[in-house]
């Protein structure tokens, strides 16, 4: 279902058919650039890529004919994500979708012009990436997994599941965009349900 939201957003921001008055002119061939952090060989990525191009084909664009993207990862190599990000500035595509924070993060540097959609991302405003998310300003839009602002809705959840629950350990790491926000939400939360935390830093 996620899946489906991005693709439908990546098509309104960029892949808009001609209006009437351009049917006679040549359709441009779009350039979408994808970056991630993962390997494009693994099962989770390549069922998300086959998704995409089915989406696409739905639409009435075929890779190679009437869209052309290039695919960059960075195959777990972080140090390497800048590179990629500059590349495809490089190249002049017409948008950048990136498969997480750190892809994300590396677009931005590389380019203020160029729209950047994310396909996801905990904290897109404590990330620095937008100014809000319903306004987020600048080049960059996308898709929130709103972590942080669900982590004491989840608590809550667990806590009518087992009514007796009355103490929980929460594991994160506290360096991750995100984590110190959906702590405190937690924490809020297990204060007003009478729960005691155990805060596990990893």
């Amino acid at each position: 279902m996620n899946g489906k939201i991005f693709f439908w957003l990546l098509v309104t921001i960029v892949l808009i058919p001609a209006r009437p008055t351009e049917a006679q002119q040549p359709k441009k061939v779009h350039r979408v650039g994808y970056l991630s952090g993962a390997s494009f060989s693994s099962s989770s990525m390549s069922a998300r890529i086959e998704s995409f191009r089915q989406v696409l084909r739905e639409l009435g664009y075929t890779e190679g004919k009437n869209i052309f993207i290039e695919w960059r990862s960075a195959e777990e190599n972080a140090d390497r994500m800048q590179e990629l990000a500059a590349e495809l500035v490089r190249l002049q595509v017409d948008v950048i979708v990136t498969g997480g924070s750190t892809s994300t993060r590396s677009a931005k540097k590389a380019t203020s012009t160029i729209p950047i959609v994310m396909a996801q991302d905990d904290d897109p405003v404590g990330s620095g990436f937008v100014a809000s998310l319903a306004r987020p300003g600048g080049n960059i839009t996308g898709l929130s997994t709103l972590s942080p602002e669900l982590s004491g809705k989840r608590l809550e959840l667990l806590k009518e599941i087992v009514p007796r629950l009355s103490r929980v350990a929460v594991i994160g790491n506290l360096t991750s965009p995100g984590s110190p926000q959906g702590l405190k939400e937690i924490e809020l939360a297990a204060g007003a349900l009478g729960v005691k935390l155990q805060h596990l830093d990893v």
